[in-house]
């Protein structure tokens, strides 16, 4: 087993569809310049509303990743 180091990050990602593309619309953007992504942890749910009902998702994770060498 490696002795990885592993620093966090805090992201926030939205949707107007799902918690779950919210998760991955975060990643999918922090994929563009951050390397070497392990693991995420959700850490807060919450929503927009218009006209009674949800109009958008906003999910903040936390997301780890491996430092290089």
């Amino acid at each position: 087993m490696e002795n990885n180091v592993y620093k966090l990050i805090e992201l926030t990602g939205t949707s107007p569809d799902s918690i779950e593309d919210a998760v991955n619309n975060a990643l999918k953007q922090a994929g563009k310049t951050v390397r070497n992504m392990r693991w995420f942890t959700v850490e807060e749910t919450r929503g927009a509303i218009h006209e009674n009902g949800v109009s958008q998702w906003q999910v903040t994770i936390k997301v780890g990743f491996t430092l290089e060498p």
